[in-house]
């Protein structure tokens, strides 16, 4: 039920993100067309000024000069350079120029144009000649206006806030999630840590009353260690929620002393077999709670197994890192449920949790700034599970 409900949050989330990102594609779509029916606008605007252009290069008695000045006076936002056939400068309006010196203000004006006729944007005037000499022309260079290009650069704009707005809104629903999921892992352990110690401290005074009347009994001192274990157990869910106290260990040690319980509580079909280096390893760690991770690894490939199978743990020190790996030869993860199986709530068994390896990564990653990964997986094969520690 607790992943059922995760997966929906889940998949609402990703609706939320993909309508945003379809809603500002839209948007880039709508305003790509906007612009193109502007540039055809303008487009028609330029052919009826270069033909008054041409109007006024070719007028007579019958040409309405006032109208066609009109025309050309009345552009006052497209970019323009008029030159004639031999490429030189005839009249220019509305172009922003750096120059200031006469002759390089004709450079900067005809390299303007020969940019604007390389773009294809350019109409050609033919002009009336006499029966000697072939016509004349002129060439209409033009570029699109400040609002064209205002409103080319916007969606872009416009689709960079949007997609910004939804990386915080998604780092926003991750931190709340985690905040509150953080609540949640505290007041669970503080409350079963509470919860357990009051038949702690009945069973330990128990254990004693039961050495002083069968002192000889040999099953007394297995149950007295029983109880110490969950005592243990009550002071690890006690220091979730708090930073642990870390102090110098000899890893080896600890993976030897977790490998030892669990041995002594597993089937004999369950074969556990560990390679540490002959030198100690001596790591910052909360004892406590570091073997509680190697043992949740042990325990979740015992159910890997089924009962039946080996387990070989190996620690060992590399040049940045202390290493643990713990290997099993059960069923083996999937590829696409490696980064899966570290989620709260996500189990393969009918009454599990689900609580285990994401408890691992908790402790590992957050209280021992360390890395719990699947570093290989086989189907029917085995798991082998890395654990890595940065020296200090």
């Amino acid at each position: 039920m607790f992943m059922q409900w995760t997966e929906k949050i889940r998949h609402i989330k990703i609706l939320l993100v993909v309508s945003a990102v379809a809603i500002a594609v839209a948007s880039l779509v709508v305003s790509n067309a906007l612009v193109s029916d502007l540039q055809e606008g303008e487009r028609a605007d330029m052919e009826v000024w270069a033909e008054a252009m041409r109007s006024f290069n070719n007028a007579d008695e019958n040409t309405d000069l006032q109208l066609v000045l009109k025309v050309l006076e009345g552009n006052n936002t497209i970019p323009l350079v008029v030159l004639d056939s031999k490429d030189e400068v005839y009249t220019y309006r509305n172009l922003q120029l750096s120059a200031t010196d006469a002759s390089d203000t004709l450079s900067e004006v005809r390299e303007k144009a020969f940019a604007m006729r390389n773009a294809n944007n350019f109409i050609r005037i033919d002009l009336l000649g006499d029966s000697i000499t072939p016509p004349d022309y002129l060439e209409v260079c033009y570029d699109e206006s400040v609002m064209i290009h205002r409103l080319t650069i916007y969606p872009y704009v416009q689709f960079g806030v949007v997609l910004i707005f939804v990386l915080v809104a998604i780092f926003a629903l991750l931190s709340s999630r985690r905040a509150e999921q953080n609540k949640v892992w505290v007041g669970l352990s503080k409350e079963t840590a509470h919860q357990l110690g009051t038949p702690i401290s009945s069973l330990m005074a128990w254990v004693e009353v039961l050495k002083e009347s069968y002192p000889e009994d040999a099953l007394i001192p297995e149950m007295g260690k029983d109880v110490s274990r969950l005592q243990r157990i009550a002071e690890r869910f006690s220091k979730i929620g708090s930073l642990p106290e870390c102090k110098p260990e000899n890893l080896s040690e600890v993976v030897e002393h977790v490998v030892e319980y669990i041995g002594k509580r597993t089937s004999n079909k369950v074969v556990l077999t560990t390679q540490m280096p002959s030198q100690p390893l001596i790591v910052n760690i909360c004892a406590p709670l570091f073997e509680w991770v190697i043992e949740n690894l042990c325990k979740n490939a015992i159910d890997a197994m089924e009962g039946k199978g080996s387990i070989r743990l190996v620690a060992r020190e590399e040049e940045d890192v202390f290493s643990i790996e713990v290997s099993d030869t059960g069923k083996g993860i999937a590829k696409n449920k490696m980064r899966t199986v570290f989620k709260a709530g996500y189990t393969t068994k009918a009454r599990g949790w689900g609580l285990g390896l994401a408890l691992c990564k908790r402790i590992v990653e957050q209280y021992h700034n360390g890395h719990v990964f699947v570093k290989n997986s086989e189907l029917g094969r085995g798991t082998t599970f890395r654990i890595e520690l940065k020296k200090h």
